[in-house]
């Protein structure tokens, strides 16, 4: 053996049985052999394996379900019922059903209610994850958990910094020399994100960004609001990223009142696609996240631990695509 921690499958291999015999006779369940049952423990011993504890923690389906948690404001963006959508079409493709939690609802029970449940955008100030992450069944966040409380068992990831630098990098590349950022308020992974590659744009490009906080979920009246104030107060301001959903027509709005020409001497971008950026007047630069296809990876790895073809501690990265439109061009 080399000097990484046995496996389950150095043991079922040194055992010359299978990985779910290995695991069966470990656990003390199934149709195992006493004879089989004592090699495999002995082995196990010998070669100094030690079960994951989050793997021990995943059980077999029972109930055909799983469970899906948004944020509160979920229903208020497209976002996530695009999302929300792909996890339900993907679980269907495994058999399973997709019961929704209510954000305040308790982890009491939850184990024999779904099999295994998905949490997007988890937030560390949210005082109820905890016990969700301790419910007993295996878990997969959508974007990672910064708060204080067991990692899940899964975590699908979009790269956050990559694709605001994208825009940063573009709109610099369009002249841009003082950028500005409406940047979303709050704990969750994509916000503190989104702040600390600014700030982290910010110093390699030896600039400022001028960040201004608004609420994570944001309207269009209220980023207009945000932007109207910003220009107005820092009239060097070249470029506006707006980051919540669907906010970035109020920014338009508020560049016309400031008699300012978007994608002419103010580059106007979003860090979330959708329709309202797609129909904008002109059409707003953007990063295409697909949603759909994000809740469908949610699901996708929530099913490959439950039946047991992915280890627990996976990480897997959804891929975003920059759409350039008018709003950025010159």
């Amino acid at each position: 053996m080399t000097g990484r921690p046995a496996t389950l499958l150095d043991v079922a291999r040194v055992s010359g049985v299978s990985k779910s015999t290995v695991s069966d006779a470990l656990q003390g369940t199934g149709r195992v052999a006493e004879a089989t049952r004592e090699r495999v423990r002995r082995v196990a011993r010998e070669l100094g394996y030690r079960p994951n504890s989050a793997a021990r923690s995943l059980r077999r389906s029972s109930t055909g379900s799983i469970g899906l948690r948004l944020p509160r404001t979920a229903t208020r963006l497209d976002y996530y019922m695009s999302l929300a959508f792909g996890v339900v079409e993907r679980a269907q493709e495994a058999g399973l059903d997709v019961m929704l939690l209510a954000p305040g609802g308790s982890a009491d029970g939850l184990a024999a209610r779904v099999d295994g449940l998905v949490i997007v955008d988890p937030d560390a100030e949210d005082a109820a994850l905890p016990a969700l992450l301790d419910a007993g069944v295996p878990v997969v966040t959508g974007e990672r958990y910064p708060g204080p409380a067991a990692a899940p068992h899964g975590v699908v990831v979009c790269d956050t910094a990559g694709s605001l630098n994208a825009l940063l990098d573009h709109v610099r590349e369009r002249g841009a020399r003082r950028p500005a950022l409406l940047a979303p308020d709050g704990t969750s992974a994509w916000a503190v994100a989104l702040r600390d590659t600014a700030a982290d744009w910010a110093r390699a490009h030896d600039t400022d960004v001028a960040v201004r906080l608004v609420p994570f979920v944001c309207s269009p009246a209220e980023a207009e609001e945000a932007a109207a104030a910003l220009l107005a107060s820092d009239p060097a301001v070249d470029a506006i990223v707006c980051a919540p959903d669907g906010a970035a027509p109020g920014v338009l709005r508020a560049a016309a009142g400031a008699g300012r020409r978007v994608g002419t001497d103010l580059p106007v971008a979003s860090c979330v696609d959708g329709a309202a950026m797609r129909n904008a007047t002109p059409p707003v630069t953007a990063v295409d996240l697909d949603p759909a296809g994000y809740g469908r990876a949610c699901a996708d790895l929530l099913s490959d631990l439950l039946a047991g073809t992915e280890q627990p501690g996976t990480v897997r990265e959804h891929p975003w695509e920059p759409r350039l439109r008018d709003s950025t061009r010159r």
